[in-house]
């Protein structure tokens, strides 16, 4: 299928020797256009006041990569029902409801307007450009924004060594998927590479309908698996088969006559001319795109691969603890309580992960975490990938480790409502735990001066032993992101349940954890290294350095 074009008010040329025009607009076709255009100006285009806020305090020589993907990634429509583009909720599909039908008045009253002005039949054609230029560039920079975390993977990690030891029917189906794409990285890199590579065709007039067709292709999948397995990014997904559905329909006619009818087919589009002015500034603008979105992104997804993958704690834990512990002995003050399965107080068994992370298992239900660990956290005790979608009593601690002194600060990863970033992934809330139900609110009041609800838990000395939490980051990783991050958390409170343990071991194939635990009562734990030999083979193309 052949695609000429017209410039300015010259024709489309059909073949070498014969001019055809350009079909006339039909009325419903003038109608149809306007509802339309109003539609995706107004789903394409960020009318939320926070997106302009964040775009203007991105810091450009200090970039994170999750700048560039803020810029692509954003929810617009009539947001009658708050921002709900991303995430679980379906209200986001009212949201298009009610932008649809607001462009559909638009689009009438447009109608009479158009009665009275009589536009120059070329004016439909002119605009329908443009629009097919905005939904072209909407589409392809969020979706090569969204592709990034798939070759590089880092959307679903690779299960740490607590999830591998939880056992299958304690996950969500969300988390079973999860997972599944998790454990073969080499696919996800492949889903990566048709998602950008249907966002790069897309930048270019001519390949427009193959972009458009991979991307419904790819993205349609998508869209059924968040249905199937709750996956809480549906209406994302369907955004952007929304937006492909659009483009491709500009080539249904001779679609049809090409494939069904078996016949020639000749697709003819109107291009307007540019001045020589305004041909340089579409380059430039084209180019300067293109090298943001598709060279600079993947140079930072590079670096946030490497040394700062957004939904796994950045910061290396102590080398010799990692790994998989079985629980010998366990005293709660003083007093020693025997394995038992079924016991609801006893750690049943204990990992140290790469990371900074403590997990443990015990009998007794915990409060489960829907969202899909998700959003934009820059602090590890918000990257909360190893406990959401996991039942089973596995709880899950970030700590701060004074080697000095050899003490764990832990605080428990769980929380009722998780940060604000985690929004985007459906989970709401802004961390603040307000809004909870009782019984799973946490104990947020400090039980007394000193103790390990004191905004004072952790001494003047112990900062100065375990160092700045901020720069525990590789440099080529740290951006004006992380500082104002974590320049804002050390304002307020956090208020999680927390534990203080010693740790005595040598080499770490055993190791004695004394302290209090998040009721303030004396624990003592005596943890030996099992080494557990898994079915599953570690991918060498896994997230994170931790050396």
């Amino acid at each position: 299928m052949a695609n000429d074009q017209t410039s300015g008010n010259a024709r489309p040329v059909q073949d070498e020797n014969t001019p055809v025009a350009l079909k006339p607009w039909t009325e419903w076709q003038k109608i149809a256009f306007r509802i339309a255009f109003i539609f995706f100006i107004s789903i394409c285009i960020p009318n939320s006041a926070e997106w302009y806020k964040q775009v203007a305090g991105i810091d450009w020589t200090n970039l994170h990569y999750r700048d560039l993907y803020d810029i692509a990634r954003f929810g617009s429509g009539l947001n009658i029902f708050g921002n709900t583009i991303f995430g679980n909720p379906l209200a986001g599909y009212a949201n298009w409801i009610i932008t649809l039908l607001v462009a559909i008045a638009g689009g009438l009253l447009w109608t009479v307007i158009d009665k009275r002005r009589k536009p120059e039949p070329q004016d439909y054609n002119l605009l329908y450009y443009w629009l097919r230029a905005i939904v072209r560039y909407r589409a392809a920079i969020g979706i090569i924004g969204f592709g990034f975390t798939k070759l590089l993977p880092v959307q679903m990690p690779y299960p740490s060594i607590g999830l591998l030891n939880t056992d299958f029917g304690d996950f969500t189906a969300q988390k079973i998927y999860w997972l599944s794409i998790g454990i073969v990285p080499w696919y996800q890199v492949f889903a990566g590479v048709v998602e950008i590579g249907a966002g790069t065709l897309l930048f270019f007039r001519r390949t427009t309908l193959l972009g458009a067709v991979l991307l419904f292709g790819a993205l349609g999948d998508i869209v059924y698996v968040n249905f199937a397995y709750d996956g809480g990014v549906h209406v994302y997904s369907s955004y952007f088969v929304l937006l492909s559905t659009f483009l491709i329909v500009h080539y249904v006619p001779q679609l049809y006559r090409l494939l069904i009818l078996e016949k020639p087919a000749r697709q003819l589009s109107y291009y307007p001319v540019f001045s020589t002015p305004w041909q340089f500034t579409r380059i430039g603008v084209k180019t300067a795109t293109i090298g943001v979105f598709l060279v600079l992104l993947f140079y930072l997804q590079y670096v946030n691969f490497l040394y700062d993958p957004y939904k796994q704690p950045a910061t290396k834990g102590i080398s010799k603890l990692r790994g998989y512990y079985n629980v010998t002995t366990f005293r709660l003050n003083g007093k020693e309580i025997p394995y038992s399965p079924v016991d609801t107080v006893r750690w049943q068994e204990a990992t140290f992960e790469k990371w900074t992370s403590l997990t443990y298992k015990v009998n007794r239900p915990t409060p489960l975490d829907l969202s899909n660990g998700g959003g934009d956290p820059q602090r590890d005790i918000n990257r909360t990938f190893e406990l959401t979608g996991t039942a089973g009593g596995r709880r899950v601690f970030h700590y701060l480790a004074d080697t000095v002194d050899n003490v764990l600060y832990l605080q428990d990863k769980y929380k009722a409502i998780p940060d604000r970033r985690n929004v985007v992934a459906g989970a709401g809330g802004d961390g603040s735990g307000n809004g909870a139900p009782p019984e799973q609110r946490i104990d947020t009041e400090p039980k007394k001066k000193g103790g390990i609800y004191d905004d004072q838990w952790i001494s003047k000395t112990a900062w100065e032993h375990i160092g700045d939490e901020v720069e525990k980051i590789d440099p080529r990783a740290a951006s004006t992101r992380r500082d104002r991050e974590f320049a804002s958390a050390g304002k307020k409170f956090d208020k999680r349940k927390r534990m203080v343990l010693k740790f005595t071991t040598t080499d770490g194939s055993r190791v004695v954890l004394e302290g209090l635990d998040e009721n303030q009562d004396s624990l003592y734990v005596v943890l030996d290294r099992a080494e557990r030999k898994y079915a599953l083979s570690e991918s060498t193309l896994v997230a994170g350095k931790y050396e």
